[in-house]
């Protein structure tokens, strides 16, 4: 018989069954005014429903993106040892530092399009275990990273996009699917930073052995975070329980952002509520697990890169659809009629 979850996550359970609910009311205002406006009836098709999304979660007749944030978390991974990455681990922390000089894409698309960018760094210097062989982190360290995650809510964002960084982390990502929701590593295990076919093997194999090493582990969600997961999962849990809290509409990223999702959903199905899913990556488990959740992604670009970029994207259309919501004529205003006359 597995070990009852440690207490440790007391708290992080009880957030993820006690959370506010969105408010319909101010959806209702939403479309009333969205019904005014010179165009058919929802003729503006997801525009429309990202305008009601955020009022929804806002709690606001009309929401806001006055603040909008991408928040960036970033980690390493012991399991990269067992060559499942083309690139080291130490790419990880010189992304980070490009992230920060704004060199790369997720830098160029918040630039240009206004939206602030948030980098948490996790312990880069120190590694995860090897899930092939121990926990990725203990339950104690664990349930602090995800209240470190919660951190992400400071300076008051009104939309909060979730990406990553860490090489190796969509081993991780899939070694998290199939604890959750069954099948082996070969069912979830994709290209990630473009392996070879070895390569590709050995990110199937290293799933298959973590999970035969820690079989009666994976008895909980939390647990299967602790034993297979990484600490940029763990904070962004944080970040999506937090969100939550506060009435903070979220767009999740990719392949690996998804899967700190998919802890909160196997938790409590209604805790991502509040989270819309930017797209669906090139990685062909994303398609599978937003299945799995009953989500569908907003976009669907061929992209694999991580680091926020489909989320960030995603609230561009978010900030284009709130505008036209807000800035369009009225049939009244500009004098166009309603009806046949």
């Amino acid at each position: 018989m597995p070990a009852p979850l440690n207490a440790a996550y007391a708290d992080v359970l009880d957030l993820l069954t006690i959370m506010p609910e969105g408010d319909e009311a101010a959806v209702a205002a939403i479309r009333a005014h969205d019904a005014k406006l010179t165009k058919p009836a929802g003729s503006l098709g997801q525009l429309e429903k990202l305008v009601e999304f955020l009022g929804r979660w806002q709690g606001k007749a009309k929401p806001t993106l006055d603040n909008p944030m991408v928040t960036i978390f970033a980690g390493n991974h012991g399991v990269t040892d067992q060559g499942v990455s083309a690139f080291p681990r130490e790419v990880t922390a010189q992304m980070v530092a490009n992230f920060t000089a704004g060199g790369a894409a997720i830098s160029q698309i918040c630039a240009l399009h206004e939206i602030n960018l948030r980098v948490f760094e996790l312990a880069l210097e120190l590694p995860t275990g090897d899930i092939t062989r121990e926990a990725a982190l203990d339950d104690r360290m664990c349930a602090a990273t995800i209240a470190y995650g919660m951190e992400a809510i400071a300076g008051k964002p009104d939309l909060i996009c979730i990406g990553e960084m860490g090489i190796g982390n969509t081993t991780i990502a899939s070694a998290i699917y199939a604890a959750l929701f069954g099948g082996t590593g070969a069912d979830w295990v994709g290209r990630g930073t473009g392996v070879d076919d070895a390569g590709l093997a050995r990110k199937a194999d290293a799933v298959d052995r973590a999970l035969a090493f820690h079989g009666d582990e994976l008895h909980h969600p939390l647990a299967i975070l602790a034993r297979v997961g990484g600490r940029e999962i763990a904070a962004m849990l944080g970040a999506i329980i937090a969100t939550r809290q506060q009435k903070v509409p979220v767009i999740i990223d990719g392949f690996v952002a998804t899967s700190a999702a998919a802890i909160a959903f196997a938790v409590n199905p209604a805790a991502i509520d509040h989270c819309i899913f930017a797209h669906v990556s090139a990685e062909g488990g994303h398609a599978k697990v937003l299945q799995a959740m009953g989500v569908h992604g907003l976009l669907n670009l061929g992209m694999r890169l991580g680091e926020g970029s489909g989320a960030a994207l995603a609230a561009v259309l978010a900030k284009t659809a709130l505008h036209l919501h807000n800035n369009m004529a009225t049939f009244d205003g500009a004098g166009v009629s309603t009806s046949e006359g």
